[in-house]
Protein backbone atom coordinates (compact mmCIF):
# COMPACT_ATOMS: atom_id res chain seq x y z
CA UNK A 1 0.00 0.00 0.00
CA UNK A 2 1.35 3.41 -0.49
CA UNK A 3 3.19 5.26 1.91
CA UNK A 4 0.55 8.30 2.18
CA UNK A 5 -2.48 5.66 2.27
CA UNK A 6 -0.68 4.36 5.43
CA UNK A 7 -0.20 7.72 6.68
CA UNK A 8 -3.68 8.51 6.36
CA UNK A 9 -4.60 5.11 8.22
CA UNK A 10 -2.53 5.75 11.23
CA UNK A 11 -4.24 8.83 11.55
CA UNK A 12 -7.52 7.32 11.86
CA UNK A 13 -6.35 4.50 14.31
CA UNK A 14 -5.11 7.58 16.41
CA UNK A 15 -8.33 8.94 16.15
CA UNK A 16 -10.07 5.55 17.29
CA UNK A 17 -8.04 4.17 20.17
CA UNK A 18 -9.81 5.78 22.84
CA UNK A 19 -13.32 4.97 21.39
CA UNK A 20 -12.81 1.78 19.60
CA UNK A 21 -9.35 0.38 20.10
CA UNK A 22 -10.04 -2.67 18.22
CA UNK A 23 -10.30 -1.25 15.34
CA UNK A 24 -7.38 0.96 15.86
CA UNK A 25 -5.45 -2.54 16.76
CA UNK A 26 -6.43 -4.40 13.62
CA UNK A 27 -4.77 -0.93 11.53
CA UNK A 28 -2.04 -0.81 13.43
CA UNK A 29 -1.27 -4.49 12.55
CA UNK A 30 -2.00 -4.40 9.52
CA UNK A 31 0.55 -1.34 8.70
CA UNK A 32 3.15 -3.22 10.50
CA UNK A 33 2.91 -6.71 8.93
CA UNK A 34 4.29 -4.87 5.59
CA UNK A 35 8.31 -4.71 5.22
CA UNK A 36 9.22 -1.23 6.41
CA UNK A 37 10.51 0.81 3.11
CA UNK A 38 13.51 2.37 2.92
CA UNK A 39 12.34 5.49 2.33
CA UNK A 40 11.89 7.79 5.36
CA UNK A 41 8.17 8.52 5.38
CA UNK A 42 7.66 4.50 5.13
CA UNK A 43 10.05 4.33 7.92
CA UNK A 44 8.19 7.26 9.97
CA UNK A 45 4.42 5.63 9.18
CA UNK A 46 6.33 2.09 10.44
CA UNK A 47 7.97 3.88 13.52
CA UNK A 48 4.53 6.20 14.08
CA UNK A 49 2.45 2.55 13.79
CA UNK A 50 5.00 0.42 16.23
CA UNK A 51 4.39 3.59 18.86
CA UNK A 52 0.90 3.60 19.10
CA UNK A 53 0.24 0.10 18.99
CA UNK A 54 2.78 0.15 22.14
CA UNK A 55 0.86 3.05 23.77
CA UNK A 56 -2.50 1.09 22.84
CA UNK A 57 -1.40 -1.90 25.31
CA UNK A 58 0.43 0.24 27.67
CA UNK A 59 -3.19 1.96 28.04
CA UNK A 60 -5.14 -1.23 28.11
CA UNK A 61 -2.29 -3.06 30.61
CA UNK A 62 -1.78 -5.74 27.84
CA UNK A 63 1.92 -6.39 29.16
CA UNK A 64 2.59 -9.89 27.63
CA UNK A 65 1.51 -8.25 24.40
CA UNK A 66 3.60 -5.32 24.71
CA UNK A 67 6.59 -7.45 25.37
CA UNK A 68 5.78 -9.59 22.45
CA UNK A 69 5.49 -6.55 20.39
CA UNK A 70 9.12 -5.34 21.50
CA UNK A 71 10.42 -9.15 20.61
CA UNK A 72 8.29 -9.51 16.86
CA UNK A 73 9.89 -5.63 15.50
CA UNK A 74 13.33 -6.95 16.33
CA UNK A 75 13.42 -8.48 12.94
CA UNK A 76 12.22 -5.03 10.87
CA UNK A 77 14.02 -2.66 13.54
CA UNK A 78 17.47 -4.46 12.41
CA UNK A 79 17.11 -2.48 8.76
CA UNK A 80 16.88 0.79 10.74
CA UNK A 81 19.82 3.21 11.29
CA UNK A 82 21.55 2.42 15.12
CA UNK A 83 20.14 5.56 16.15
CA UNK A 84 16.99 5.14 15.39
CA UNK A 85 16.87 1.76 16.41
CA UNK A 86 17.89 2.80 19.86
CA UNK A 87 15.36 5.47 20.26
CA UNK A 88 12.42 3.29 19.45
CA UNK A 89 13.47 0.21 21.81
CA UNK A 90 14.26 2.86 24.38
CA UNK A 91 10.38 4.73 23.64
CA UNK A 92 8.88 0.69 23.80
CA UNK A 93 10.81 -0.56 27.14
CA UNK A 94 9.66 3.22 28.89
CA UNK A 95 5.69 2.07 28.17
CA UNK A 96 6.50 -0.43 31.26
CA UNK A 97 7.12 2.13 33.68
CA UNK A 98 3.28 3.41 34.16
CA UNK A 99 1.86 0.12 34.16
CA UNK A 100 2.00 -1.37 37.92
CA UNK A 101 3.56 -4.59 38.69
CA UNK A 102 5.82 -5.24 35.51
CA UNK A 103 9.38 -5.42 37.04
CA UNK A 104 9.93 -8.56 36.27
CA UNK A 105 8.62 -8.65 32.47
CA UNK A 106 10.39 -5.60 32.42
CA UNK A 107 13.66 -7.35 32.99
CA UNK A 108 12.74 -10.49 30.88
CA UNK A 109 12.06 -8.19 27.66
CA UNK A 110 15.36 -5.93 29.13
CA UNK A 111 17.59 -9.26 28.86
CA UNK A 112 15.87 -10.61 25.46
CA UNK A 113 16.69 -6.89 24.19
CA UNK A 114 20.75 -6.86 25.43
CA UNK A 115 21.13 -10.75 23.63
CA UNK A 116 19.61 -9.27 20.31
CA UNK A 117 22.08 -6.53 20.33
CA UNK A 118 25.22 -8.49 21.28
CA UNK A 119 24.25 -10.71 18.31
CA UNK A 120 23.35 -7.53 15.93
CA UNK A 121 26.96 -6.01 17.37
CA UNK A 122 25.29 -3.14 18.26
CA UNK A 123 27.54 -2.17 21.27
CA UNK A 124 26.42 1.28 22.22
CA UNK A 125 22.63 0.13 22.19
CA UNK A 126 23.59 -2.99 24.62
CA UNK A 127 25.67 -0.64 27.22
CA UNK A 128 22.25 1.76 26.93
CA UNK A 129 20.01 -1.44 27.78
CA UNK A 130 22.72 -3.00 30.63
CA UNK A 131 22.48 0.42 32.74
CA UNK A 132 18.76 0.66 32.26
CA UNK A 133 18.65 -2.56 33.73
CA UNK A 134 20.96 -1.77 36.72
CA UNK A 135 18.13 0.32 37.28
CA UNK A 136 15.87 -2.06 37.40
CA UNK A 137 17.15 -4.36 39.30
CA UNK A 138 17.76 -1.31 42.02
CA UNK A 139 13.90 -1.00 41.72
CA UNK A 140 13.01 -4.70 42.80
CA UNK A 141 16.28 -4.40 45.46
CA UNK A 142 18.77 -7.01 43.58
CA UNK A 143 21.58 -5.19 44.41
CA UNK A 144 24.29 -7.45 44.01
CA UNK A 145 22.98 -8.53 40.09
CA UNK A 146 23.14 -4.33 40.22
CA UNK A 147 26.96 -4.41 40.82
CA UNK A 148 27.59 -7.47 38.54
CA UNK A 149 26.58 -5.36 35.81
CA UNK A 150 27.87 -2.66 36.93
CA UNK A 151 31.97 -3.51 37.43
CA UNK A 152 31.79 -5.43 34.04
CA UNK A 153 30.01 -1.83 32.18
CA UNK A 154 32.96 -0.14 34.64
CA UNK A 155 35.76 -1.59 33.16
CA UNK A 156 34.51 -1.37 29.34
CA UNK A 157 33.47 2.62 29.73
CA UNK A 158 36.90 3.75 30.80
CA UNK A 159 38.48 1.43 28.38
CA UNK A 160 36.08 3.71 26.00
CA UNK A 161 36.65 6.35 27.31
CA UNK A 162 32.93 7.18 27.33
CA UNK A 163 32.19 9.95 29.86
CA UNK A 164 28.86 10.45 29.71
CA UNK A 165 28.39 6.67 30.19
CA UNK A 166 30.41 6.69 32.81
CA UNK A 167 29.35 9.28 35.09
CA UNK A 168 25.52 7.78 34.52
CA UNK A 169 27.01 4.24 35.78
CA UNK A 170 28.93 5.53 38.72
CA UNK A 171 26.51 7.47 39.71
CA UNK A 172 24.40 4.37 39.83
CA UNK A 173 27.14 2.45 41.76
CA UNK A 174 26.73 5.27 44.37
CA UNK A 175 23.48 4.74 44.73
CA UNK A 176 23.76 0.72 45.03
CA UNK A 177 26.33 0.91 47.65
CA UNK A 178 24.58 3.65 49.65
CA UNK A 179 20.87 1.15 49.36
CA UNK A 180 23.23 -1.49 50.92
CA UNK A 181 24.58 0.74 53.73
CA UNK A 182 28.35 1.12 52.59
CA UNK A 183 28.46 4.83 53.09
CA UNK A 184 32.30 4.83 52.35
CA UNK A 185 31.99 3.05 48.64
CA UNK A 186 28.76 5.23 47.78
CA UNK A 187 30.99 7.95 48.44
CA UNK A 188 33.88 7.15 46.69
CA UNK A 189 31.80 5.78 43.46
CA UNK A 190 30.03 9.37 43.42
CA UNK A 191 33.45 11.24 43.79
CA UNK A 192 34.82 9.50 40.79
CA UNK A 193 31.28 10.21 38.99
CA UNK A 194 31.38 14.10 39.74
CA UNK A 195 35.89 14.01 38.55
CA UNK A 196 34.18 12.49 35.39
CA UNK A 197 31.87 14.64 34.61
CA UNK A 198 33.71 17.97 35.17
CA UNK A 199 35.73 16.61 31.99
CA UNK A 200 32.15 16.96 29.78
CA UNK A 201 29.02 18.30 29.44
CA UNK A 202 26.73 17.15 32.06
CA UNK A 203 22.80 17.16 30.95
CA UNK A 204 20.51 19.19 33.50
CA UNK A 205 19.20 15.47 34.55
CA UNK A 206 22.53 13.58 35.20
CA UNK A 207 23.72 16.93 36.98
CA UNK A 208 20.38 17.06 39.38
CA UNK A 209 20.91 13.32 39.94
CA UNK A 210 24.67 14.06 41.12
CA UNK A 211 23.35 16.61 43.72
CA UNK A 212 20.88 14.83 45.11
CA UNK A 213 22.90 11.59 45.94
CA UNK A 214 26.03 13.96 46.92
CA UNK A 215 23.02 15.83 49.67
CA UNK A 216 22.02 11.95 50.72
CA UNK A 217 25.41 10.54 51.31
CA UNK A 218 25.97 13.90 52.82
CA UNK A 219 22.74 13.93 55.62
CA UNK A 220 24.24 10.40 56.10
CA UNK A 221 27.25 11.84 57.96
CA UNK A 222 24.54 13.61 59.70
CA UNK A 223 26.21 17.16 57.77
CA UNK A 224 22.61 18.54 56.99
CA UNK A 225 23.47 22.01 55.92
CA UNK A 226 25.95 21.11 53.33
CA UNK A 227 23.26 18.15 52.39
CA UNK A 228 20.64 21.12 52.28
CA UNK A 229 22.61 23.26 49.55
CA UNK A 230 23.13 19.80 47.05
CA UNK A 231 18.72 19.83 47.55
CA UNK A 232 18.59 22.92 46.38
CA UNK A 233 20.05 22.66 43.45
CA UNK A 234 18.68 18.85 42.84
CA UNK A 235 15.50 21.12 43.51
CA UNK A 236 16.04 23.78 40.78
CA UNK A 237 17.26 21.13 38.34
CA UNK A 238 14.25 18.81 38.60
CA UNK A 239 12.05 21.92 38.43
CA UNK A 240 13.56 22.68 35.21
CA UNK A 241 13.16 19.67 33.44
CA UNK A 242 9.46 19.65 34.95
CA UNK A 243 10.06 16.71 36.94
CA UNK A 244 7.41 17.11 39.38
CA UNK A 245 8.11 13.75 41.44
CA UNK A 246 11.31 14.02 42.18
CA UNK A 247 11.13 17.80 42.62
CA UNK A 248 9.26 16.93 45.11
CA UNK A 249 11.48 14.31 46.47
CA UNK A 250 14.12 16.79 46.49
CA UNK A 251 12.13 19.45 48.91
CA UNK A 252 10.66 16.99 51.52
CA UNK A 253 14.44 16.33 52.13
CA UNK A 254 14.87 20.04 52.52
CA UNK A 255 12.45 19.79 54.95
CA UNK A 256 13.83 17.00 56.33
CA UNK A 257 17.65 18.97 56.81
CA UNK A 258 15.94 21.46 58.54
CA UNK A 259 13.64 19.38 61.05
CA UNK A 260 16.97 17.51 61.52
CA UNK A 261 18.78 20.69 62.47
CA UNK A 262 16.10 22.14 65.39
CA UNK A 263 15.07 25.14 62.75
CA UNK A 264 11.24 24.70 62.83
CA UNK A 265 10.97 28.68 61.51
CA UNK A 266 12.72 27.47 58.67
CA UNK A 267 10.48 24.77 57.52
CA UNK A 268 7.79 27.12 57.76
CA UNK A 269 9.33 29.52 55.94
CA UNK A 270 10.04 27.19 52.94
CA UNK A 271 6.63 25.45 53.02
CA UNK A 272 5.50 29.15 52.31
CA UNK A 273 7.92 29.25 48.92
CA UNK A 274 7.04 29.12 45.74
CA UNK A 275 7.98 25.82 45.03
CA UNK A 276 5.81 24.66 47.99
CA UNK A 277 3.07 25.88 46.52
CA UNK A 278 3.91 24.59 42.97
CA UNK A 279 4.67 21.14 44.36
CA UNK A 280 1.98 20.74 47.80
CA UNK A 281 0.07 17.59 48.26
CA UNK A 282 0.23 15.00 51.23
CA UNK A 283 4.23 14.29 50.82
CA UNK A 284 4.39 17.71 52.46
CA UNK A 285 1.95 18.08 54.63
CA UNK A 286 3.91 14.56 56.13
CA UNK A 287 7.18 16.66 56.37
CA UNK A 288 5.12 19.45 58.36
CA UNK A 289 3.44 17.39 60.37
CA UNK A 290 6.47 15.88 61.85
CA UNK A 291 8.57 19.15 61.86
CA UNK A 292 4.85 20.55 64.11
CA UNK A 293 5.54 17.18 66.10
CA UNK A 294 9.36 17.44 66.51
CA UNK A 295 9.17 21.35 68.05
CA UNK A 296 6.40 20.25 70.59
CA UNK A 297 8.66 17.94 71.52
CA UNK A 298 5.77 15.28 71.43
CA UNK A 299 6.24 11.62 70.64
CA UNK A 300 2.70 11.45 71.24
CA UNK A 301 1.94 13.93 68.01
CA UNK A 302 5.18 12.02 66.30
CA UNK A 303 3.97 8.67 65.84
CA UNK A 304 0.22 10.25 65.04
CA UNK A 305 2.02 12.15 61.92
CA UNK A 306 3.88 8.54 61.11
CA UNK A 307 0.55 6.67 61.68
CA UNK A 308 -1.49 9.34 59.01
CA UNK A 309 1.24 9.30 56.55
CA UNK A 310 2.72 6.36 56.92
CA UNK A 311 2.54 6.04 52.82
CA UNK A 312 4.65 8.91 52.22
CA UNK A 313 6.62 8.57 54.93
CA UNK A 314 7.40 5.08 54.85
CA UNK A 315 7.79 4.27 51.08
CA UNK A 316 11.19 6.68 51.01
CA UNK A 317 13.95 4.42 52.22
CA UNK A 318 15.75 7.73 52.83
CA UNK A 319 13.27 9.77 55.16
CA UNK A 320 12.07 6.55 56.93
CA UNK A 321 15.82 6.27 58.12
CA UNK A 322 16.44 9.10 59.18
CA UNK A 323 12.81 9.98 61.08
CA UNK A 324 13.88 7.08 62.59
CA UNK A 325 17.02 8.43 64.23
CA UNK A 326 15.16 11.17 64.75
CA UNK A 327 12.03 9.53 66.85
CA UNK A 328 15.15 7.86 68.78
CA UNK A 329 16.73 10.90 69.42
CA UNK A 330 13.31 12.56 70.91
CA UNK A 331 12.66 9.22 73.08
CA UNK A 332 16.12 9.24 74.65
CA UNK A 333 16.01 13.22 75.40
CA UNK A 334 12.44 12.81 76.45
CA UNK A 335 13.42 9.86 79.03
CA UNK A 336 16.53 11.22 80.17
CA UNK A 337 14.28 14.55 81.04
CA UNK A 338 11.88 12.20 83.12
CA UNK A 339 14.46 9.95 84.97
CA UNK A 340 16.55 12.76 85.86
CA UNK A 341 14.99 13.62 89.14
CA UNK A 342 14.76 9.85 90.49
CA UNK A 343 17.23 7.15 91.99
CA UNK A 344 14.77 4.62 91.53
CA UNK A 345 11.38 4.95 89.03
CA UNK A 346 8.65 2.90 87.69
CA UNK A 347 8.84 2.26 84.07
CA UNK A 348 5.06 2.75 84.34
CA UNK A 349 5.38 6.01 85.28
CA UNK A 350 7.87 6.91 82.84
CA UNK A 351 5.52 4.84 80.19
CA UNK A 352 2.77 7.19 81.29
CA UNK A 353 4.88 10.16 80.67
CA UNK A 354 5.55 10.42 77.86
CA UNK A 355 2.86 8.78 76.65
CA UNK A 356 4.00 5.10 75.51
CA UNK A 357 2.93 1.44 76.40
CA UNK A 358 5.68 0.36 79.30
CA UNK A 359 7.13 -2.46 76.81
CA UNK A 360 8.15 -0.05 74.36
CA UNK A 361 9.69 2.33 77.01
CA UNK A 362 11.50 -0.73 78.84
CA UNK A 363 13.24 -1.91 75.70
CA UNK A 364 14.48 1.29 74.80
CA UNK A 365 15.82 2.00 78.55
CA UNK A 366 17.33 -1.42 78.19
CA UNK A 367 19.22 0.13 74.78
CA UNK A 368 20.20 3.17 76.93
CA UNK A 369 22.01 1.12 79.37
CA UNK A 370 23.61 -0.68 76.90
CA UNK A 371 24.66 2.16 75.34
CA UNK A 372 25.66 3.83 78.52
CA UNK A 373 23.73 6.95 78.14
CA UNK A 374 22.06 6.27 81.70
CA UNK A 375 24.27 4.57 84.49
CA UNK A 376 21.85 1.73 85.89
CA UNK A 377 19.91 -1.29 85.42
CA UNK A 378 16.37 -2.77 85.26
CA UNK A 379 14.59 -4.80 88.27
CA UNK A 380 11.72 -6.26 85.98
CA UNK A 381 10.91 -8.36 89.25
CA UNK A 382 9.55 -4.72 90.80
CA UNK A 383 8.78 -2.81 87.45
CA UNK A 384 11.38 -0.23 88.51
CA UNK A 385 14.42 1.59 86.92
CA UNK A 386 17.56 1.65 89.57
CA UNK A 387 19.42 4.78 88.52
CA UNK A 388 23.54 5.41 90.07
CA UNK A 389 25.39 7.94 90.00
CA UNK A 390 28.32 8.26 88.12
CA UNK A 391 31.10 6.63 89.94
CA UNK A 392 34.42 8.44 89.35
CA UNK A 393 37.20 6.62 87.40
CA UNK A 394 39.27 4.74 89.91
CA UNK A 395 42.81 5.65 88.78
CA UNK A 396 44.43 2.76 90.39
CA UNK A 397 43.49 0.57 87.32
CA UNK A 398 44.81 2.60 85.46
CA UNK A 399 48.51 2.93 87.74
CA UNK A 400 48.17 -1.22 87.91
CA UNK A 401 47.64 -1.00 84.21
CA UNK A 402 50.86 1.08 83.43
CA UNK A 403 52.82 -1.25 86.02
CA UNK A 404 51.99 -4.38 83.85
CA UNK A 405 52.70 -2.82 80.79
CA UNK A 406 56.29 -1.92 82.27
CA UNK A 407 57.35 -4.91 83.87
CA UNK A 408 55.89 -6.68 80.28
CA UNK A 409 58.27 -4.17 78.61
CA UNK A 410 61.47 -5.27 81.46
CA UNK A 411 60.34 -9.09 80.58
CA UNK A 412 61.04 -8.75 76.67
CA UNK A 413 63.86 -7.10 76.70
CA UNK A 414 65.46 -9.64 79.23
CA UNK A 415 64.42 -12.48 76.41
CA UNK A 416 65.97 -10.64 73.72
CA UNK A 417 69.15 -10.47 75.88
CA UNK A 418 69.18 -14.50 76.77
CA UNK A 419 68.39 -15.05 73.34
CA UNK A 420 71.55 -13.25 71.96
CA UNK A 421 73.87 -14.93 74.76
CA UNK A 422 72.48 -18.60 73.33
CA UNK A 423 73.94 -17.34 70.34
Amino acid sequence: MAVPEDAQRIEQAQKLAKKEPAKAEAIYKDVLTASPGQSDAAMKVFEAALGGLGELFRDQKRVDDLADLIRQSRTALSTFAKAKTAKLVRQLLDLFHTIPGTTETHIAVTKSCIEWAIKERRGFLRQELETRLVVLYMGKQSYYDALTLINGLLSELKRLDDKMRLVEVQLLESRVYHALGNIPKGRAALTSARTSAASVYTPPMLQAGLDMQSGMLHAEDQDFSTAFSYFIEALEGYHSLDEVSKATSALQYMLLCKVMLNLGDDVANLLGSKHALRYAGKGLEAIKAVARAHSNRSLEEYEKALGDFRYELGSDRFIANHLRRLYDAMLEQNLIKVIEPFSRVEIAHIAKMVGLDTQQVERKLSQMILDKVIIGVLDQGAGCLIVYDEAERDRGYDAALETIEKLSNVVDVLYTNQASLLE
